[in-house]
């Protein structure tokens, strides 16, 4: 043991019981990064010669609206991370340790080299060491190998090259302890740990991005150059026309600005952002942002089942005694035998819930909290029968025995040991049965029976403890040769139930097209078994086991997988081999991991989702999002919201584009006939910032629907510009270009240019307000509810329409945005052209439709 000096220099020497991240970007260097993106940083060059020419109104303007945006991102990155911190926060465990000869509880990151760490039932265990105490210790390492089943921990010794789970005097960190007691000295701690080493290959592991970002890089990227190259040309046509080289340049500068919807990554930035408080309120963290569109695209869901599928609390579910099956909820406790079982599974057992805190291994709490269920409370019944001695469980004999003093009206037989185990071994110890309330010489008959039962609750994926028990003629200490001429009293079958929700969730999954997939450490019998309650699995050979796969090659694999509906007894490499067949067969795959192996496979999937509650760091820091209930549903409300906002983004995209190609049309129709310019630098950056973000980022906003869980999941491959929502695009653009070159046209013949391009500029302006409500949806909305349920897009459409009356018609305005004065009539047909916009378009949809 260490004295306080000596764990204060071990801590100097090796630093703190903590894994280190790799290092945190700083919020000016998050920032910065927002600016790197092709059309930003073409916006910059923009900006900076336009000042240079001293145009400074169109300067502040780009650079106001790019600000804008990475002030946004910066933000949601950094609040991901904080949600993320304080759950870490949570999570952090305290340790038990030996210090100056006494025991002390310290914060497990002040654990060092060297300490002496006391293990008892629930505790978390802080580093890795060895042994030099062990009684009857058990221990989950589920966290490192997968292995669902608890270990048993001794002090024999082991080979340094043994595999971490056959390590069985050495304990790690991440672990906790399920059973018994134990002590060990601490020879590793952070980075040098088992927890560790896999956390630091975890920081070489390159993500994915999702399909949105690919997309709307490739896209911007085409679209820029495009879009440079037409502005070269209007800019030589100008300057053929007679335009000065300074006024050629700034128009077509400002004419790029306006056609490049810069506007774009802050409205999809900005719609992401309100998809993830969404989230958040739903259980789920999102700490990668595009994450939100990347779970819209889902195809296959992979999913662990306990916890996350199920409830992760051991329940009992049937009793069988008096020779019959009685379900939980119909145990009667003024039978006899009923009454009995109970009391002995509360006797037989380490077990203890005190005010929702248990302790102990999960099949006996589950005993413990049916007592509690049926109003009997364990302390109680311990307190009246107390424990005279005990035979410990151990994983050879499969057996548990407790000596009680058992006078009472049942029994009225003085002492009394009670045995429970494994009913293979338990029947071969019994000459005697309880039934009613007699007991009499045990036949074959009844060993078939209770035989038959116990395949029967097997088949059904139930965990089975048999119950026994015999008179003994002194107040003695037992010892396993007393688990012998045993009486048998009764079965009882449990499980970890699936969640209530489970069952919805994965029936809405099958009906959006997307496949559950169950990936799971445990038994095949028990995996099958829930699988099927829940709907995944529909027949037995939808299961196997992962040593099936061990030896396929991949091409195999991947015609495997089709096939397969729950794999169980799977190791973390069978998991990324499962994910990466599908992704191969053009999938889009989420993977559900609480594990340190599980971080592997969660960054080869397209979406990594860790378990908040249950998860260890590793998987939460590898994970895409963080699930704060663990829960399947929460995984299939989040596919809803990211199909939702995809499609939300790809009608903001559409009302951007189809407004802007209508703006090209204008000027380049004006160009060929040799008409004046139609609008002014300004009148394209005023469209740009006020009647463009507004709309855009109220359409990203639209009431959810569920209907796009009824639509098949969107192919990898498909771009977002499909050659439909391009033709939308282009025909919407058509109509707002007619009636603005409409609108100039009268202008110009009535009067002159001046008159003209204010027309031109007013009604552009107005169409694109008006074409808000044109992209709420593929179909006609006009003579429907879904016309007027977005308070945002009514509101940015009244303040558009008031900010361009006021700029039309307040004489102190027009010298800044070179308009004239409008008289009424021009003012209504501003209005009429524009409002004309929505009858042809919503009528084009009708048509499409039918």
């Amino acid at each position: 043991m260490l004295t306080s000096e000596q764990a204060k220099k071990n801590q100097e020497k090796y630093g703190f019981n903590e894994l280190t991240e790799g290092k945190k970007k700083s919020v000016l260097r998050i920032f910065l990064e927002q600016f790197k993106d092709f059309l930003v940083i073409i916006l910059i060059v923009s900006a900076v010669i336009s000042g240079i020419l001293g145009d400074a109104e169109s300067a502040i303007v780009i650079f106001v609206v790019i600000t804008m945006n990475a002030v946004l991102g910066t933000i949601q990155t950094v609040k991901a991370e904080q949600s993320l911190d304080s759950l870490k926060q949570l999570s952090a465990p305290e340790a038990k340790v030996v210090r100056d000869g006494s025991v002390i509880q310290i914060p497990s990151r002040e654990v060092t080299i060297g300490d002496e760490v006391i293990l008892e039932a629930g505790d978390c265990i802080p580093a890795d060491g060895k042994l030099i105490e062990c009684a009857s210790l058990k221990v989950d390492e589920s966290a490192l190998t997968g292995e669902s089943i608890s270990i048993e921990k001794n002090l024999d010794e082991v080979e340094e090259a043994a595999a971490l789970g056959d390590q069985t005097n050495r304990v790690f960190s991440g672990s906790f302890v399920t059973y018994g007691r134990g002590r060990y000295e601490v020879t590793a701690i952070g980075m040098k740990t088992e927890v560790g080493k896999i956390a630091d290959l975890m920081k070489n592991t390159s993500e994915k991005r999702t399909p949105l970002q690919v997309n709307l890089d490739d896209f911007g990227k085409k679209l820029s150059v495009l879009i440079l190259a037409f502005s070269v040309v209007i800019f030589g046509v100008n300057v053929f026309q007679g335009e000065s080289w300074g006024s050629a340049f700034m128009f077509a500068v400002a004419l790029a600005v306006a056609a490049i919807p810069e506007a774009l990554s802050s409205i999809v930035t900005i719609v992401l952002s309100f998809g993830t408080q969404k989230m958040a309120k739903e259980h789920a963290i999102i700490r990668k942002l595009q994450a939100v569109e990347g779970l819209g695209s889902v195809s296959i869901v992979c999913s662990d089942k306990t916890g996350t599928l199920t409830q992760n609390k051991m329940t009992v579910e049937d009793y069988y005694v008096n020779g019959k099956r009685i379900p939980s909820g119909k145990i009667d406790l003024k039978n006899e035998n009923e009454k009995l079982l109970l009391r002995f599974s509360i006797l037989c057992n380490d077990s203890t819930n005190t005010d929702g805190q248990e302790i102990g291994d999960p099949t006996e709490t589950a005993l413990i909290n049916l007592g509690t269920n049926l109003g009997i409370d364990a302390m109680q019944v311990r307190e009246r029968y107390p424990r005279l001695s005990e035979v410990p469980f151990d994983s050879d004999r499969k057996l548990m025995s407790t000596a009680h003093n058992m006078n009472d009206a049942l029994l009225q037989e003085g002492h009394m040991m009670v045995v429970k185990g494994a009913v293979d071994v338990l029947l071969e110890r019994m000459d005697r049965i309880r039934v009613g309330n007699t007991v009499r010489r045990m036949t074959d008959s009844d060993r078939e029976d209770i035989a038959v039962q116990n395949m029967q609750f097997s088949r059904e994926g139930l965990r089975v403890l048999a119950f026994a028990y015999k008179q003994m003629e002194e107040e003695k200490e037992i010892g396993t040769e007393d688990e012998d001429q045993l009486i048998f009293i009764g079965l009882i079958a449990m499980m970890d139930p699936p969640r209530e929700e489970s069952r919805l969730a994965v029936e809405e999954c099958r009906r959006a097209g997307i496949r559950p997939i169950m990936i799971t450490g445990d038994h095949k019998i028990t995996a099958a078994a829930i699988a099927k309650r829940i709907g995944i699995l529909k027949e037995e050979s939808e299961a196997c086991e992962g040593a099936v796969i061990e030896d396929m090659s991949d091409e195999e694999l991947q015609d495997f997988v089709e096939g397969i509906s729950v794999y169980a007894r799977v190791s973390p490499e069978h998991k990324i081999r499962i994910v990466r067949a599908w992704q191969e067969k053009g999938n889009i795959v989420a993977m559900t991991g609480d594990g340190v192996n599980d971080a592997p496979a969660l960054k080869q999937a397209d979406i990594g989702v860790a378990m908040g509650v249950t998860g260890s760091e590793v998987a939460k820091d590898a994970a895409a999002m963080v699930l704060t209930d663990d829960n399947f549903a929460t995984i299939v409300k989040a596919v809803e919201n990211g199909r939702n906002l995809y499609q939300h983004i790809k009608n903001a995209i559409q009302f951007l584009l189809s407004g802007n190609f209508g703006a090209i049309l204008v000027v380049l129709c004006a160009s060929v006939a040799g008409l004046p310019v139609p609008f002014a630098p300004v009148h394209l950056l005023f469209i740009n910032l006020l009647t463009d973000s507004l709309p855009a980022i109220a359409l990203g906003v639209e009431p959810h629907s569920k209907a796009v869980m009824e639509q098949r999941p969107r192919p990898m491959s498909e771009s977002i510009l499909t050659k439909p929502y391009l033709l939308s695009i282009a025909t919407e653009g058509v109509s707002i270009g007619v009636m603005t070159m409409a609108a100039f046209l009268i202008g110009y013949t009535s009067q002159n240019a001046a008159l003209a391009s204010t027309m031109a500029f007013g009604t552009l302006c107005m169409s694109r307000l008006v074409h808000g409500f044109n992209c709420k949806d593929d179909k006609p909305v006009i003579f429907t509810k879904r016309f007027f349920n977005n308070k945002y897009l009514i509101g940015a459409f009244v303040l558009g329409m008031i900010l361009i009356t006021s700029v039309l018609m307040i004489p102190g305005l027009h010298g800044m945005f070179k308009v004239v004065t409008l008289s009424l009539k021009q003012l209504m047909t501003v209005y009429g052209l524009a409002l004309l916009n929505l009858p042809v378009i919503q009528g084009m949809k009708y048509l499409k439709e039918r």
